[in-house]
């Protein structure tokens, strides 16, 4: 892995809520806190390459990634155009994160045909890797990582890419994954985080949050693999599930939760902050959690 992430970094929808040039601003707040990365999802939301681009040029030092962008919104040819473009314009700064997404957001939303994940994935890498692209080449070799949760994905992205990025994963999954990617790929998971000592309010957060999830296969199957039952992830999810995968608390005690990850073998963990509500905003929450990571 050849870019520069440090330890701790932000993955958020936050930055398709504003304006560009707000978008911009709050990129550059984050970098100046001493985070290293910014991850940006793929939904319903801005392009994620056109915004990594945006927040790139907004900033100086800070990586930008996707978190993930999907297989199903570009041909691979289109995915490579837009992954070397981006790297030459922002040498050693963009990461692009790869993925299968979901069934319902590939059929349902996008009209195309959800094949098997691993295959998909794979074939979708050979294409991409073979495509033309007759324009200035990155002067630094483009670093790519896959969404992986389970055993295969992870093995593919040791093999084809620079590591992995497990979303809704708990230290006990980064273990796992950390023993089947070996000591080389890059190892990133997301954690979602909420600052809050109320533990009812927290769990509250936590379950609106994961809600969507558990309609899922790729997540729930994913749960059962961390350790979770049945009973776990019925009525919204156990005290002990949104316990397991949203850190809550104090800055300093979702700080000791941030670095079990990488004390399990995370090399960069992407901080996925949940907010309780509308006096509470996502600046204000990494502002606070920056010094208890060390961070400034």
């Amino acid at each position: 892995m050849t870019i520069e992430l440090g330890t701790f970094g932000i993955w958020s929808f936050a930055f398709d809520q504003q304006p560009a040039s707000a978008a911009q601003d709050l990129a550059a707040q984050i970098e100046a806190l001493g985070y290293g990365s910014i991850w940006i999802p793929e939904a319903v939301g801005r392009d994620p390459l056109v915004s990594a681009s945006m927040l790139l040029s907004g900033t100086s030092t800070i990586t930008v990634a996707t978190g993930i962008a999907s297989i199903y919104a570009r041909d691979p040819m289109s995915m490579s155009q837009g992954h070397k473009t981006v790297s030459e314009w922002f040498p050693g700064r963009f990461l692009l994160g790869l993925g299968v997404s979901h069934a319902p957001m590939v059929e349902g939303m996008r009209g195309h045909v959800y094949g098997p994940p691993l295959a998909a994935m794979r074939s979708y890498l050979d294409t991409m890797d073979g495509a033309l692209f007759m324009a200035a080449q990155p002067t630094t070799p483009p670093q790519r990582v896959l969404a992986a949760l389970g055993p295969k994905m992870l093995a593919l992205a040791a093999e084809r890419a620079a590591g992995a990025h497990p979303y809704n994963v708990t230290p006990v999954h980064t273990e796992m994954a950390r023993k089947v990617l070996g000591d080389g790929p890059f190892l990133v998971p997301d954690q979602k985080v909420v600052l809050c000592s109320d533990a009812s309010v927290a769990r509250a957060v936590g379950r609106a949050s994961i809600k969507i999830y558990l309609g899922l296969p790729n997540y729930v199957n994913n749960f059962f693999r961390q350790g979770f039952t049945e009973d776990d992830l019925r009525d919204g999810g156990s005290d002990r599930f949104v316990d397991a995968l949203f850190a809550w608390g104090t800055a300093d005690q979702i700080a000791a939760r941030l670095r079990e990850h990488v004390d399990a073998g995370a090399d960069h963990v992407a901080i996925n902050v949940q907010t309780t509500g509308p006096e509470q905003t996502h600046l204000s929450v990494w502002q606070e959690l920056a010094p208890a990571l060390g961070l400034g």
